[in-house]
């Protein structure tokens, strides 16, 4: 069948696209570079006809809180109202776990309404909520970081390799719409500065990780389960210890 994936030529788009490919579906990589816009809709009409499944894996390029809420409301908008119009049967999207657990966040409250324009369609759908990348270590770390310290709070965190959010959403993709939400995450669950304070460390990084029960995550305090899954999650395989980028510099 056909398959668009939005978002196709970033983090987990570059991952799916091979992936659903080799089990032989016709699969586009929708991107503003191969001339599919979510945001102006140039493209969507062309891309989205004859598809079956439509996979949303895009992200914004602005975390400002305006940009973000922007960026998710209208192309969630422009994306929905294009496969009503191509007849697409299943609509799935990437978020992240523990959405609706920090209304501080500006990026967390986007998801949100992201979620809830999905959840009003009349397009069956599925919500793939992960938790966080290994390929985020260094984005998580920067953005935690003050002067010159990474202050983490000590609350449990189960991040998972891209590869592995890759092949769930490609499996739930091609199976029957959820009209509801599933969580991935990945096989080993930590202590989030305890995480870190050896990821840098494997990686020659020199700042010192300080634990704060106050940090915050891109902007909001965490509370102790704020960003594991529940207990039905699909677990990925890929230990940190395992995964290749994990000295990367």
């Amino acid at each position: 069948m056909k398959i668009v994936v939005i978002g196709g030529t970033g983090n987990i788009g570059s991952k799916l696209v091979p992936q659903l490919a080799q089990h032989g579906h016709d699969t586009v990589a929708a991107a503003p570079t191969t001339g599919v816009n979510t945001l102006t809709g140039e493209g969507l009409t062309d891309a989205l006809a004859g598809a079956s499944v439509v996979i949303d894996v895009s992200n914004s390029p602005s975390f400002e809180d305006s940009a973000v809420m922007r960026f998710f409301e209208t192309s969630t908008r422009n994306l929905l109202a294009a496969e009503a119009a191509a007849g697409v049967a299943h609509h799935v999207a990437l978020s992240v776990v523990g959405t609706e657990r920090l209304p501080e966040s500006g990026y967390f409250q986007a998801k949100v309404a992201q979620e809830q324009l999905i959840e009003k369609s009349s397009i069956p759908y599925s919500i793939v909520h992960a938790t966080q990348f290994f390929e985020f270590v260094v984005s998580i770390a920067e953005d935690a970081t003050a002067g010159g310290a990474v202050r983490l709070a000590p609350v449990l965190f189960q991040p998972i390799a891209g590869d592995d959010v890759a092949q769930a959403v490609g499996r739930i993709s091609t199976g029957s719409p959820l009209n509801g939400r599933v969580d991935v995450a990945g096989p080993e669950r930590f202590r989030m500065d305890e995480f870190f304070r050896h990821a840098l460390a494997a990686r020659n990084d020199p700042r010192e990780v300080v634990t704060d029960s106050h940090a915050r995550y891109f902007g909001a305090e965490l509370s102790e389960g704020t960003l594991v899954p529940g207990s039905d999650a699909i677990l990925g395989e890929t230990r940190y210890s395992d995964w290749p980028g994990r000295t990367a510099v």
